[in-house]
């Protein structure tokens, strides 16, 4: 029996819990002329446009057939984990999300003047013919004589700030995990992200981060479906973790680092006494599909952040500036 706490999931989840299909577009600042990298990228812009387009052609096949199939010529990590539900979720409905447009055009490409491997390259699309917000894609390769694949996705926020970088001719450096000369390192700040999307405002971590339109969401949901399992005592709970090594850094000209990472989350949902729990959108009841409902529902979602680190002394905090989130299975436990 579907309960009132469900219904209202639902209906939250139809309208789309971060960013939509509304225009959010972030703000790209001009390519500075100099960089701190002493050596020149080994990628030009039309070859980087040669390897998108490539991309784009074995993703646009896939989203014509409806198929992951092969789809891992050309997309890995949570970009082809995102990619593969929200395919099956297509199949289930007839339809791809609007979200999932990547548009052809760009602008900006941030193209690395590391020689050695794997390397990344960050780059920045239009806005989508129905104003939708600019796309951050991570393209990597993990070795010379392997193809590029995008690794993943991040919808821009509106109004956010990137930072600045060097033009592609000059090219800029890729940072670490580890960088150092930051506020915190990059995979510090990912940690205490997902701590602070976990606990929310109690969490150690909320002082080092400036507000974002993730985390707005997200509150805003979760203390909506709150008040509803508490009409049916029912509980609730999300779980955050950053994934281990599934992070990309770009050394940007103003000092910080462009950081963009995989955190995983869990949502359990149990219904109050002799109650079902129901998936909450089309897309859990498409992945879902005909499992036998039970009192407690996991939903296993992928989030895809894109955080800008400054640098140490700066007095700035760490502010997210795009991400992507996706559910990828739905068990009844």
């Amino acid at each position: 029996m579907k309960n009132q706490a469900a219904k209202m999931i639902a209906a939250i989840m139809s309208v789309g819990l971060l960013i939509g299909v509304a225009a959010c577009e972030g703000q790209v600042p001009k390519p500075t002329s100099s960089t701190s990298a002493q050596e020149s990228p080994d990628l030009t812009q039309d070859q980087e446009k040669a390897i998108r387009q490539q991309i784009l052609s074995v993703i646009n096949a896939a989203n014509e057939a409806k198929s992951a199939d092969g789809l891992d010529v050309r997309m890995t990590g949570p970009a082809l984990e995102i990619r593969t539900s929200e395919l099956a979720i297509a199949q289930a409905t007839g339809s791809l999300d609007a979200k999932t447009t990547i548009p052809e055009d760009i602008t900006q490409t941030v193209i690395p003047t590391d020689s050695g491997w794997p390397r990344s390259v960050f780059t920045i699309t239009t806005t989508t013919e129905d104003q939708q917000s600019k796309r951050l894609l991570v393209m990597n390769q993990d070795s010379a004589r392997s193809n590029y694949k995008l690794w993943a996705i991040a919808r821009l926020f509106q109004g956010a700030k990137l930072p600045k970088f060097a033009v592609p001719d000059h090219g800029s450096q890729m940072g670490t995990a580890d960088d150092t000369g930051l506020v915190v390192t990059p995979q510090q700040a990912v940690e205490q992200y997902a701590d602070l999307l976990q606990n929310g405002s109690s969490s150690q971590y909320a002082s080092n981060f400036a507000d974002d339109y993730f985390r707005q969401e997200l509150t805003t949901l979760t203390q909506t479906v709150q008040e509803g399992m508490e009409r049916n005592n029912g509980t609730q709970q999300q779980t955050f973790s950053a994934v281990k090594d599934q992070i990309a850094v770009m050394r940007s000209s103003d000092g910080g680092d462009l950081v963009v990472a995989q955190i995983n989350s869990e949502w359990t949902r149990q219904a109050g006494e002799g109650r079902e729990s129901q998936p909450a959108s089309d897309a859990e009841r498409a992945l879902f599909g005909d499992g036998t409902a039970t009192s407690t529902m996991k939903v296993t979602y992928v989030n895809v952040i894109a955080l800008y680190v400054p640098p140490a002394d700066s007095g700035q905090q760490i502010t997210a500036v795009g991400a992507e989130r996706q559910p990828v299975k739905v068990e009844a436990i």
